[in-house]
């Protein structure tokens, strides 16, 4: 029995040990992992940083309020963001704010007017025939393989007008659902005669001449394409500036193994507003996969039909038309007939991401829907800095307000009060740094705010506990037994008001928008960081520092003087009085 009752103890004197040594080394394994991921500073947010934000608001086309959704919203800001990102801009924001505006916050070192350019202008959606392409690291371009069809076409996947499944099982494209992505290529054929190979005319080499209906590129456009170099980044996005709908141009895409190429490309054929509808379809009944569909307007499918018919006569790469959205090809079909009739079907190399996307952008070309500016706020870096440094101060002067206060009323057993605070600040901090390259979160102004409305939170729960305990030592209990029968009911209210205050967040998280959400945000997750802290360091260091002398005792300066507190003598049992002793009668 004495065994059993020293090894329970043993097992309760190592909890708060247990605890502490938990939240050290979660303390040192965030910290290694920021110093790892080389953010040791959480990232910033444009009111901090200097930058600047637009707000657009969507305007549809009359009678056509409808176009105004979700879907078309979250499609606008995924061009949106390939337009910053085409800009060479690293930690953007797009995002939507309500029903029909879109945010857009830039930081500093960016061309603003050039971005303000960029993100404000609808969305440039055109079927442009190719006249030539090739690898953008200088390879040739692509040749035709055996079957008269490309062996290395960027995209890697083949169109047909969905008639019929079955007869498009001829094509070398699709015989083989399974081959490589450099095997195949994107094709536009008639089903009804797409078992039919090219002739062996059609496979001479390609000319920049036979442009199938385009206009032989003149010595500027080539010597244009010449110096394109789509590996980089800001080349890309300036790729073709200027060009008209009407006139050829240079381009840049990537194909299916992520090789940039870069094109020469026709005149505009299609305008993406000829394309009536598209989505991303599983085709089960050839076994394509996925696939993306495309139904023309009326004047649509009569432009398609004649483009499609006289790059049908041409050899690869002049087979092929581009789908180019601002100024970029995201996909590249190649063509062995006419289509007549209104529809096609893209098939190949698609997941159900891949093809959503390229659905995305066909229908967002043919949406009625344009953009204006609401407003332009740019925030320089000084002004940044100074807000910064108001917000830093006016949360110093908080943070010391709440230590003189702790100091003067809780004396020693403030110390705990002051370690716990900065254990949660050490780990608010850490987190904040790694959130910005994970989840992109940046420290804005509001941000800044809830963090100072924190230390109030963090410290209510410590003062919970502390008057939890000190009401146990009033009521004539000595220190350590307080401290074990204080908890359950200061863990009980520390909880309730947590949950209250997470909950807050939570909804105004939810509920809000932009820099609101900053705040909500970080409101939220030091609320989650104040039960981690009181649970697993304020409870087990008061637990430990309950048996030092110092506290134990009730010294005048631990804050814990059963004299200070006016307590009642101390508890101790009574003794049952004995009963009186018999006596025999004689």
């Amino acid at each position: 029995m004495a065994a059993l009752k020293k090894g329970r103890n043993a097992s309760v004197t190592s909890k708060p040990w247990r605890s502490l040594a938990l939240i050290l080394i979660a303390i040192v394994a965030l910290t290694g992992g920021m110093f790892a991921s080389g953010h040791t500073t959480p990232r910033l947010g444009i009111d901090l940083a200097g930058g600047t934000s637009i707000t657009l608001a969507a305007v549809p086309e009359a009678g056509q309020e409808s176009a105004i959704n979700k879907t078309n919203m979250d499609t606008a800001v995924s061009i949106m963001e390939r337009r910053v990102n085409g800009l060479g801009v690293s930690e953007a924001e797009v995002q939507t704010q309500g029903d029909r505006n879109i945010i857009v916050n830039i930081p500093k070192g960016t061309n603003s007017k050039q971005a303000r350019e960029q993100v404000g202008t609808t969305a440039k959606l055109y079927f442009r025939p190719v006249i030539a392409t090739e690898l953008a690291e200088g390879g040739a371009a692509p040749q035709p393989s055996a079957t008269g069809e490309p062996s290395a076409s960027p995209s890697g996947d083949k169109v047909t007008d969905g008639a019929s499944q079955e007869a498009t099982d001829g094509s070398p494209a699709s015989a083989d659902p399974s081959a490589s992505a450099t095997t195949q290529g994107r094709a536009v054929t008639d089903a009804l005669k797409a078992d039919e190979s090219p002739s062996a005319t059609d496979k001479a080499s390609p000319s920049p001449s036979a442009t199938g209906g385009a206009a032989e590129p003149d010595a500027k456009l080539q010597e244009a394409y010449a110096k394109l170099d789509c590996t980089k980044e800001d080349v890309r996005a300036t790729a073709g500036d200027g060009a008209k709908a009407t006139d050829p141009t240079v381009a840049c895409g990537q194909n299916a193994q992520g090789q940039w190429q870069k094109y020469i490309l026709g005149p505009a054929a299609v305008d993406g507003t000829d394309v009536d509808e598209a989505d991303a379809v599983l085709n089960t009944t050839s076994g394509a996969g996925w696939t993306v569909t495309m139904k023309f307007t009326g004047g649509g499918s009569k432009k398609f039909a004649d483009i499609t018919g006289q790059l049908a006569q041409k050899q690869s790469p002049q087979n092929q038309f581009a789908i180019v959205l601002d100024g970029e090809v995201v996909s590249d079909p190649y063509v062995r007939q006419a289509l007549t009739g209104g529809n096609a079907e893209i098939s190949g190399n698609f997941n159900q991401q891949s093809a959503q996307d390229l659905a995305n952008m066909l229908s967002y070309g043919a949406l009625p829907l344009t953009f204006r500016e609401d407003s332009v706020t740019t925030v320089t870096a000084a002004l940044g800095g100074e807000q910064l440094e108001a917000g830093l101060i006016a949360g110093a002067i908080g943070l010391a307000l709440v230590i003189l206060y702790l100091l003067f009323y809780y004396r020693g057993l403030s110390f705990i009060a002051i370690a716990s605070l900065g254990v949660s600040a050490a780990l608010t901090y850490v987190i904040m740094s790694l959130l910005g390259p994970t989840i992109g979160f940046a420290l804005n102004l509001p941000a800044v705010c809830g963090a100072i409305v924190a230390i109030g939170i963090t410290a209510d729960s410590f003062i919970v506990y502390f008057e939890r305990v000190r009401d146990e030592i009033r009521e004539g209990r000595s220190l350590r037994p307080s401290v074990e029968r204080a908890w359950p009911r200061a863990r009980r209210t520390i909880l309730v008001s947590d949950f209250v205050s997470f909950l807050a967040a939570a909804v105004l998280f939810v509920v809000t928008v932009g820099k609101v959400q900053g705040f909500a945000f970080t409101l939220g997750l030091t609320t989650v960081l104040d039960v981690v802290v009181v649970f697993l360091f304020t409870k087990p260091l008061l637990t430990l520092m309950a048996r030092r002398k110092f506290f134990a005792s009730g010294h005048k300066w631990s804050g814990l003087d059963p004299k200070a507190l006016g307590a009642k003598p101390p508890l101790r049992r009574t003794r049952r009085p004995s009963a009186p002793a018999q006596t025999k009668e004689a």
